[in-house]
């Protein structure tokens, strides 16, 4: 095989993986990881069909850092410690289990799906300031109350949730 054609082939199929690859969808693309329960053999085994269980497990990612903020009058920056956003999610649920009917054979099925929800998230920070002021030409620093502060946490979610019910699969 020339080196010609040898180049040519891998190139193509270079290019064929290269659009496989951007064809599936990977999980950290998607924020969630779908978490599939199988019950297939249990229900052969019993002879009886019984739930569907499924999940989702959110992945964090973690954000860029509020930077620090000098403010006039000040000797070290407003934020000493920074917040750092974290965004990630509750874990989802689907639930569906089959409801006999008491006199026949049938089944209808009730289920519950608990989806997956954005959480936004900063973690706590820190401002403190010096127990001086600061520099004034011709002036010296003079003494003050040191200044501590916890910049608290904040958590921004909307959970949901669905409920059905009906005949058949």
């Amino acid at each position: 095989m020339k080196s010609i054609t040898r180049g040519t082939l891998a190139a193509v199929i270079t290019g064929i993986a290269a659009a496989m690859g951007a064809a599936a969808t990977p999980a950290a693309a998607a924020g969630t990881v779908p978490v599939p329960v199988p019950l297939d053999g249990a229900e052969a085994a019993l002879g009886t069909e019984l739930p569907e269980v499924g999940g989702q497990l959110p992945l964090p990612t973690a954000g860029v850092p509020e930077p620090p903020r000098f403010v006039r009058g000040r000797l070290l920056p407003e934020r000493a410690v920074p917040r750092l956003p974290v965004d990630g999610g509750l874990p989802g649920l689907e639930l569906r289990a089959p409801l006999a009917h008491p006199l026949d054979d049938g089944f209808d099925h009730v289920g519950v799906g608990l989806p997956a929800s954005d959480v936004r998230s900063l973690t706590p920070g820190l401002s403190l300031d010096a127990p001086l002021t600061a520099p004034n030409p011709g002036e010296l620093p003079a003494l003050k109350q040191p200044e501590l502060a916890v910049l608290a946490p904040v958590l921004r979610t909307t959970p949901g949730a669905g409920l059905t019910a009906g005949p058949g699969l």
